[in-house]
């Protein structure tokens, strides 16, 4: 996600997967490693649900529809909200 994002989330505890050491890990390895530190997995990645075995997951998942800074910038209340909402094993997407 967007590094801007990061202030506009007030109260969360955010980290990258670079900050983390896991900016060569894959998708099913990064949420394996993932669902042990945090409780949300935030990602652009519109594919995640096709292309790993969400069942089970202890992490939620939420997906954005985009990346783009504007778009993302305009609706950081509706993505902390939504952040806010999920529950373990939940996956959601979030149009934007």
């Amino acid at each position: 996600m967007p590094q801007p994002l990061r202030p506009l989330l007030a109260g969360l505890d955010i980290r990258t997967a670079q900050e983390m050491g896991w900016g060569r890990v894959k998708n099913g390895e990064l949420l394996k490693r993932a669902e042990g530190v945090f409780h949300v997995f935030v990602t652009a990645d519109q594919s995640l649900k096709y292309q790993q075995n969400l069942t089970g997951r202890r992490l939620a998942i939420l997906v954005l529809s985009t990346n783009r800074w504007p778009c993302v910038k305009a609706k950081t209340a509706e993505i902390t909200a939504a952040i806010q909402a999920l529950r373990p094993g939940d996956y959601a997407e979030l149009p934007l």
